[in-house]
């Protein structure tokens, strides 16, 4: 197949969206597909062997670190030279609204899949009156794609509520579990994390240090664990309040890590707490269950789909730093339960591979093609 991908985020950013589009593009010129990436300037020139296509981008005033692609004539131009077969709009708002009027204006198939909750980001950032206006947006885009996929049933129920047509879920993730491995726990990496003090409990949080997190908590967790050392991998605009508010002699900030040095903090945690309530999956709970981590993580959106409370993770309510820390403590204190949990996780994540995520992907890919081709006759 000949695809074409829009995406709002690209390398050498550091996200979920980019983790999952790294693995896909790798798998799907594996496979022997032609890969052509349309993203914002400022990134790679290519992405494996995929060529990007840069469009003009400015930086989102309330996020710099995030910058948005602006669609031009020249895109479309472009698109239509590589004639593909399918056109894959990923979270699409500004670049990926161009690409679908440039898909079907052309006669293309589109697929659209949903990976940022961006209505709910917004009240983080006091802007909560615009939400009904966020997914009137959201459904205009999206119901011009010919399937729209979703990486959780959870989501997937939510967006029909909204009335967002065709939705399926699909292309729902992985996790290279070599690389992800409790193997690749090491003392070093302890010291690090925990600023010398690598006997402590260690608690890590994973992702962009950005309000919308749910990292609130941190805080008053940190003072219900007085023995645990907070380790913080990722960064973000919320960092400098944050630190503000948190006593930093128990926590280390650092930074976005990748690879091999990734997957030796996680393993190297004693647990992992994600308390955001606005993912829509939490690749970070699959790779910390693969490091053999257990994880503490909200009882809201994706995350839901993987973590199964007392047996392979646990749960909490959103917001609620008092039964995370209680949960973190049980953790410490239960070997048993403790080792249970791992074994539960290790398990769960062996499910999640890249390989099959991006069959199902190419399957939704070849189906939109079939569902598509009498419009195209036509």
């Amino acid at each position: 197949m000949r695809i074409a991908v829009f995406t709002e985020t690209a390398i050498p950013s550091v996200n979920g969206v980019v983790r999952r589009l790294d693995e896909t593009i790798r798998l799907l010129q594996r496979a022997g597909d032609d890969v052509l990436v349309f993203a914002p300037a400022g990134g790679a020139r290519r992405w494996h062997d995929a060529e990007i296509v840069a469009a003009p981008s400015i930086p989102l005033p309330m996020y710099p670190e995030v910058v948005v692609g602006m669609p031009r004539p020249a895109l479309r131009s472009r698109l239509a030279a590589f004639s593909p077969d399918v056109v894959h709009a990923v979270n699409p708002a500004v670049l990926g609204a161009g690409g679908i009027l440039y898909a079907r204006t052309l006669g293309i198939p589109v697929v659209a899949s949903f990976h940022t909750h961006l209505p709910r980001y917004l009240h983080h950032y006091g802007l909560g009156l615009f939400e009904p206006i966020a997914w009137d947006l959201l459904r205009s885009l999206h119901n011009q794609a010919v399937i729209n996929l979703c990486i959780s049933e959870p989501i997937a129920e939510e967006l029909r509520a909204r009335r967002l047509e065709r939705v399926a879920v699909g292309w729902r993730g992985g996790v290279d579990t070599n690389l992800f491995h409790p193997s690749r726990a090491s003392r070093e990496m302890r010291e690090r994390l925990t600023a010398g003090r690598p006997d402590a409990p260690l608690v890590v949080f994973v992702g962009r240090i950005s309000a919308e997190k749910g990292l609130d908590i941190a805080a008053p967790m940190l003072r219900r664990l007085p023995d645990a050392r907070f380790a913080f991998i990722g960064d973000g605009p919320y960092r400098a309040a944050l630190e503000k508010g948190i006593d930093c002699s128990r926590v280390h900030f650092a930074g976005y890590l990748r690879g091999g040095e990734l997957a030796s903090a996680v393993a190297s945690a004693d647990a992992l707490v994600f308390p955001s309530a606005t993912d829509t999956l939490g690749l970070v709970a699959i790779e910390a269950m693969a490091a053999g981590v257990p994880v503490v993580a909200a009882r809201s959106g994706g995350v839901t789909d993987i973590v199964r409370h007392g047996f392979n993770g646990f749960l909490f309510q959103p917001g609620d730093d008092a039964a995370a820390a209680g949960l973190v403590t049980h953790i410490f204190e239960d070997r048993v339960a403790r080792e249970l949990v791992r074994l539960a996780g290790r398990r769960e994540a062996e499910r999640w591979t890249w390989a099959a995520a991006t069959d199902d992907l190419r399957a939704w890919y070849a189906r939109a093609i079939e569902m598509e081709s009498p419009a195209r006759a036509a």
